[in-house]
């Protein structure tokens, strides 16, 4: 399944998200986050957007522990080495853990039908294949 540039960096969404630190204090810091449809881009800068870092959704497991408060939402991306990052953001009209869900669920479905078409074509490929698929059937 090819994939055209304008469906691969397709922005879900756009905005501000809140990442706890790896340090000792673990304070929260404000990040500008671009979601697309292959990867979360976390910027620490607003306005230049350099020095970002990209999470592909190949290496995100799933997103966990959505916990709500008065004011925040907070959830925990867990990667495929189990690594768990902490995030929060606004409870009122950001909806970020959902929105990341939705793409993974949406980019795992990609995954699984682009597999499924190669191993579907790898078969047809060899005539081998066919040739005993029809000496099964009855």
């Amino acid at each position: 399944m090819k994939m055209s540039a304008e469906e691969i960096s397709q922005v879900l969404k756009e905005g501000e998200l809140e990442k706890r630190s790896d340090n000792l204090l673990q304070f929260w810091k404000r990040k500008t986050c671009v979601l697309t449809t292959d990867s979360l881009n976390i910027y620490a800068d607003t306005q230049k957007r350099s020095k970002g870092k990209e999470l592909k959704l190949q290496s995100i497991k799933k997103v966990d522990c959505v916990e709500r408060t008065g004011k925040f939402v907070y959830f925990t991306i867990v990667t495929t080495d189990n690594k768990e990052i902490d995030f929060r953001c606004s409870g009122e009209e950001n909806c970020w853990n959902a929105v990341i869900t939705m793409a993974l669920i949406d980019f795992q479905n990609r995954k699984a039908i682009q597999d499924f078409k190669t191993r579907q074509d790898n078969e047809s490929a060899s005539p081998g294949q066919q040739e005993r698929r029809m000496a099964r059937a009855p």
